[in-house]
């Protein structure tokens, strides 16, 4: 089979804002060629980050109409693509590598594709965390947040899911490749919740679990008292889905703890954890067992948090027996403020990578 078509598949996904780059070993086309099938590569290079319709895209490109809904939807089934039906209309857009295409193949994923992204993540990871705006921010745990603080509503997790009416729970994509690479991981697998702004969205989704606004908060709440990260997009509206995440599986918390990336450019956070020292009895528990990024450090016969380290997820004040820690609100100037949608993170993402990605917007 020719290459060629994953090769142009490659460079349009690298053309993207979020990415793709090439692997002197060639690890990316394998790991096209497990997803895509020729005909399909060739369809996914016409289409636009953009929601379209099946006639916008036959007219656009001058493919045949008879079928493409078909091909398209059997796509969007494979994870290749994304679709959403809205009243007796279809709409189908491309993805980027990350977040997309890779999360989509979760039900799919077997353990030659766990290798394979296993030798691709840090080729990625190293191309993708030089850039800014950063892909997630941190979400802390709400009743950590100081009375006296004002959040932002993009910094408070009740606003997503009062704002959603649709809410699907699946598997964790890290946490399943792991696994396939006999790395399990001992906390829960099925905490990645998708949400919508629109009621009966994923009512016909082929995979995950269709929830409720209660069962969503219920899921967060036990994400917490299990040590996971709250993840969304680093936007302030449209944010569409909140990844609970662990140091031993998450690709972003892997790029802090394991490519050494610095974690403000590896993701957007508003808080900062900070011990005091008077309260603080030196148990331990907030270094052994609730930080995900090894930010919390000894000094003497109690600990202290490692600012520049620190991601403001308030895992570490959620369990401590002498209340001895708490959040801080970084200082305003000094965070950035994410983009207003994801329309406006492609574009200043495709600005900073110095990409034009005009031909599929």
């Amino acid at each position: 089979m020719s290459d060629a078509i994953y090769r142009k598949l490659a460079t349009v996904l690298d053309t993207l804002p979020n990415g793709f780059p090439a692997a002197e070993s060639g690890v990316e086309i394998k790991l096209l060629k497990k997803i895509f099938p020729p005909e399909d590569a060739e369809l996914f290079c016409d289409l636009r980050l953009s929601f379209e319709t099946v006639e916008a895209i036959a007219e656009r490109t001058g493919r045949p109409l008879a079928g493409l809904k078909w091909h398209l939807i059997r796509m969007a089934r494979s994870g290749q693509i994304f679709t959403v039906k809205l009243g007796r209309d279809r709409y189908f857009k491309m993805l980027p590598w990350v977040f997309g295409i890779y999360e989509l193949q979760c039900a799919t994923m077997d353990r030659e594709f766990a290798e394979l992204h296993a030798e691709y993540e840090p080729i990625y990871g190293r191309q993708f965390f030089t850039q800014m705006p950063q892909l997630m921010q941190t979400l802390p745990v709400e009743g950590e947040i100081p009375e006296q603080e004002t959040a932002l509503p993009y910094e408070k997790l009740s606003t997503l899911i009062e704002q959603s009416q649709s809410f699907l729970l699946n598997d964790c994509v890290c946490k399943k490749e792991q696994a396939l690479l006999n790395h399990p991981c001992d906390r829960p697998l099925q905490v990645c919740l998708t949400i919508a702004p629109l009621p009966g969205i994923f009512d016909n989704s082929p995979q995950g679990k269709v929830i409720s606004r209660t069962e969503a908060y219920e899921l967060l709440k036990m994400t917490e008292e299990a040590g996971l990260v709250h993840l969304t997009s680093n936007v302030r509206n449209g944010a569409f889905y909140i990844c609970n995440c662990c140091k031993c599986c998450c690709g972003v918390l892997s790029a802090i703890n394991k490519l050494g990336i610095p974690a403000a450019q590896a993701v957007n956070s508003h808080y900062f954890a900070r011990i005091d020292p008077e309260k603080c009895s030196g148990c331990g528990l907030c270094v052994d067992e609730r930080c995900q990024v090894a930010a919390i450090e000894a000094e003497g016969d109690t600990y202290r948090i490692v600012e520049e380290r620190c991601i403001g997820c308030g895992l570490c004040a959620t369990t401590c027996p002498s209340q001895a820690v708490g959040l801080i609100h970084k200082d305003r100037s000094a965070v950035a403020t994410p983009p207003l949608t994801e329309e406006a993170w492609f574009a200043e993402r495709g600005r900073n990578r110095g990409v034009d990605f005009s031909a599929f917007k």
